[in-house]
């Protein structure tokens, strides 16, 4: 890392649904596009059970009825980021960076490449060798994935982000083709290692590989923090 690194903030929550994690980005985003003092910000969270479909995902992909979602309690959102459908759920780290690409020098297929390292260094962590597939963004271990990638800019400041499955239940990936993707089939770390991992390390493992690939100085903070920068005036 450089010896003056930039700094991003991160907000470390233990779970958020995730309509308001969505809006909390859009507020972030709106803010950092009019004020100079706002940081860029990286959460770091888990998600009760939701499908969500990128600006590519129509609910053909979806395979589950309307009354059987209603029964398992799984919201449906459609929001705008790119890729298609996919699944979060407790035990599956999502990070979402709210940062400006430009004037940090990234291009958008470097900063999405940059999400996917993060993912592969911290299944290294553990044992796990993963890398990338050409046709299809995330991260596999052989012919299974095991992380998902989504990005949508707006106003130059890139929002969404990454899924890693660390002890995600798997069964609700059969009720989607995951990514629009048929006939593919997801792993986690719980299932490859056989056993759960504390998500405390894994949140470690990441806030680490998120300060070395973008050469940030990391500031933790919670949820709470980041609604009082929103409140805050310049």
């Amino acid at each position: 890392m450089n010896s003056i690194a930039r700094k991003w903030v991160c907000a470390d929550i233990p779970s958020m649904d995730y309509r308001e994690m969505w809006q909390l980005q859009l507020s972030l985003v709106e803010a950092k596009s009019t004020r100079s003092d706002m940081p860029d910000v990286v959460f770091l969270v888990e998600h009760p059970p939701v499908f969500t479909l990128g600006h590519r995902g129509g609910r053909d992909n979806l395979l589950a009825s309307e009354k059987f979602l209603k029964e398992q309690r799984i919201s449906v959102f459609h929001v705008e980021r790119g890729g298609n459908i996919t699944y979060h759920g407790p035990g599956q780290l999502v990070g979402y960076p709210v940062v400006k690409l430009r004037s940090n020098g990234w291009r958008v297929a470097d900063f999405v490449e940059a999400l996917e390292e993060i993912m592969i260094r911290s299944l290294a962590d553990w044992g796990i060798r993963s890398d990338r597939k050409p046709l299809n963004r995330g991260v596999w271990v052989g012919t299974l994935k095991i992380g998902s990638v989504g990005i949508a800019v707006r106003q130059g400041v890139s929002f969404h982000g990454f899924a890693l499955n660390v002890n995600t239940s798997l069964e609700p990936f059969n009720w989607i083709h995951p990514c629009g993707l048929q006939g593919v089939q997801l792993t986690s770390v719980k299932r490859i290692l056989g056993k759960k991992i504390p998500m405390e390390e894994v949140r470690r493992a990441a806030v680490c590989h998120i300060g070395d690939i973008f050469e940030v100085e990391l500031k933790i903070v919670c949820v709470e923090d980041i609604y009082r920068l929103l409140d805050d005036k310049e």
